[in-house]
């Protein structure tokens, strides 16, 4: 007996009608550097002008299981953001201006329906980012997931000055240390997170945290400081992402050989449910672990501390001194 694709679990016509479908909301992301439309077999964008010796610079991530949340509330939106987020706030640490994205979404089965929702939340999060989508790849793996399942990888791709990347750090002895607050956990220790909360502490996704439902605090997504950096880079000597690892693995990536950071735990702004889980998890794995509250981690000059404040929305929290450690105290 003769089968098809689609008997054996994936359907090609879904998948171009899905194609079709996301068009409207990939082009809101073009710029006048995009070179074509979209079903190409790769994309294309013209290096951006002004730049004396461009340098290519590429990041990849995912989303985590904050996936598991989102797929099992059916709220599908903000891990799009997220996707955008955890990828261009890589490159900006590198001071490279985002310039394209690209996206693959695995699946067992198609629900064009939900595949849409990603989509948009990529593309709204391609537009706070101020880069294009110029591709993406959806595949459809029956076997490999089950049910509703998928997954999401994303790849970003941004341009800097060479002598930008390859000049020695700024960050000196001194340098003050400001936090830009996150909107969240973003997309780190959702595993630890769901094991505390839903096993250990037996909430659910309408327990409610200042007002609010507690499945909608998990899933806010991950703040995009791109347009934060392009108003303050020229004041700043480094930038940090704070992912997984927490504060004392991610600041460390950009101070130089020799010099270390204080930070006074007392200045940081830690939202309720860092609190909450951390009736679970010791203090020290918490800032191992979590953001706890800071996005991102500004080393500035004094002399700019005000005007980089002013942009940036941010606020005191350290200062880099003497020595090989990331101190939080």
């Amino acid at each position: 007996m003769k089968i098809t694709y689609q008997e054996s679990g994936v359907n090609i016509d879904e998948g171009n009608a899905f194609v079709e479908e996301i068009k409207p909301y990939v082009k809101k992301t073009f710029n006048s550097n995009v070179i074509g439309g979209i079903g190409s077999f790769a994309g294309a964008y013209a290096l951006p002008q002004g730049y004396k010796n461009p340098v290519i610079l590429g990041a990849t991530d995912g989303v985590g299981t904050k996936l598991r949340l989102a797929i099992d509330s059916g709220k599908l939106g903000g891990v799009g953001i997220d996707l955008v987020a955890m990828c261009v706030n890589d490159l900006i640490c590198n001071f490279a201006t985002p310039m394209f994205f690209l996206d693959y979404y695995a699946c067992g089965k198609l629900q064009k329906s939900h595949a849409l929702e990603v989509i948009k939340g990529i593309s709204e999060g391609c537009l706070q980012a101020e880069c294009a989508l110029i591709g993406g790849e959806t595949a459809e793996m029956p076997s490999m997931y089950e049910g509703g399942d998928f997954d999401l990888a994303g790849f970003a791709v941004g341009v800097a000055e060479r002598e930008v990347i390859e000049g020695e750090s700024k960050v000196g002895e001194g340098d003050y240390l400001i936090a830009l607050p996150s909107s969240g956990l973003h997309s780190n220790g959702y595993s630890l997170a769901r094991k505390v909360l839903f096993e250990e502490q037996k909430l659910s996704f309408d327990s409610q945290i200042e007002g609010e439902n507690l499945i909608d605090i998990l899933l806010k997504p991950t703040q995009i400081y791109v347009k934060t950096f392009k108003l303050i880079s020229s004041d700043i000597h480094a930038l940090a992402h704070i992912t997984g690892g927490g504060i004392v693995e991610n600041l460390p990536r950009v101070l130089p050989q020799g010099l270390g950071a204080e930070i006074d735990k007392n200045c940081i702004k830690t939202p309720k449910i860092f609190q909450i889980i951390a009736k679970n998890v010791d203090k020290k794995e918490c800032f191992r672990v979590f953001n706890m509250g800071v996005g991102m981690i500004i080393a500035c000059p004094k002399a700019k501390i005000d005007s980089v404040i002013a942009k940036s929305g941010g606020y005191l929290i350290g200062q880099v001194i003497k020595g090989k450690e990331v101190t939080i105290r």
